[in-house]
């Protein structure tokens, strides 16, 4: 996307904030954002197949948003697309600059984003009063699930990173709820694990507050979170870009270590002096 295009996408949004949707319809949305500049001069019958439903599953969303069909959300998202958009690049731009580019221009609106920290410190909150905190991330968003738990376990005192499925895995979180543990922070990439939302779901069941890091405010991991934090994933190369992601993560360990009731600088300096101790790094 180019800059035109980010802001069309933060438009249709827009129209979907605060609305009741089912998964079907908020894999819609979610389409319907990710290609904002073109999805405007889309059927029914193309958004369909772009989303993975039905055609009338299409009709149904945008009549679930108020409108008397998916004309009349078509003739919306025009207006807010302006004129049918050109490919976006800029001259002289290969397909590897294209990709930064809009990876770019994602963490550009994630700054804008973060204008208003009231989600972000909410999560935080949560997250820093859990004992044990559950860390969940299946397949892609196994490796972030793993750098966030990293360094969260040097300033809270029991991090779990569930990072492998499996028959186990639920048992880990119950072994989590049994010990404590109030929240999760799930990080929930596409194409979305089945076994990630069914966890949620568990989750959810248990008592336990989530907080999702994803990449939509309308992706599917939003029925079942507490608190969404939404940063965007490059989609121009073979295999994703998760930079936001990674971005929005350490913006919410931050925010963490402002909410935690002390104790955060005593554990840092407990840490570095082990560290000194043991040897561990070079310089």
């Amino acid at each position: 996307m180019n800059d035109g295009a980010v802001r069309t996408a933060e438009r249709v949004l827009d129209l979907f904030q605060g609305a009741r949707l089912t998964p079907t319809q908020r894999r819609i949305a979610h389409s319907l954002v990710q290609h904002a500049p073109s999805a405007a001069y889309l059927s029914a019958a193309e958004v369909a197949e772009l989303a993975g439903v039905s055609q009338p599953s299409v009709t149904r969303f945008a009549m679930a948003l108020g409108y008397s069909g998916y004309p009349a959300l078509r003739r919306e998202l025009r207006a807010l697309a302006g004129p049918r958009p050109a490919d976006g690049r800029q001259p002289g731009d290969n397909p590897m600059q294209r990709a930064v580019r809009v990876e770019a221009q994602h963490l550009g609106r994630l700054v804008e984003q973060l204008d208003n920290l009231d989600a972000v410190q909410r999560a935080a909150e949560l997250l820093v009063a859990s004992r044990p905190l559950p860390v969940l991330g299946l397949r892609a968003a196994a490796p972030l699930a793993a750098y966030f738990g990293y360094f969260a376990a040097k300033v809270h005192p029991d991090v779990r990173v569930l990072d492998t499925g499996g028959t186990h895995l639920l048992d880990r979180l119950d072994q989590a709820r049994a010990a404590g543990g109030a929240a999760l922070l799930a990080i929930v990439l596409p194409r979305y694990p089945k076994e990630t939302l069914d966890t949620l779901r568990e989750a959810r069941a248990a008592g336990l507050a989530v907080v999702a890091v994803t990449d939509s405010a309308v992706s599917p991991a939003a029925e079942c979170a507490d608190v969404v934090l939404p940063a965007a994933v490059g989609t121009h190369l073979v295999f994703d870009l998760h930079t936001g992601p990674m971005a929005m993560a350490m913006v919410l360990l931050q925010a963490m270590c402002d909410a935690a009731p002390g104790g955060v600088q005593h554990r840092l300096e407990q840490f570095e002096a082990t560290a000194a101790r043991r040897h561990i790094f070079e310089a």
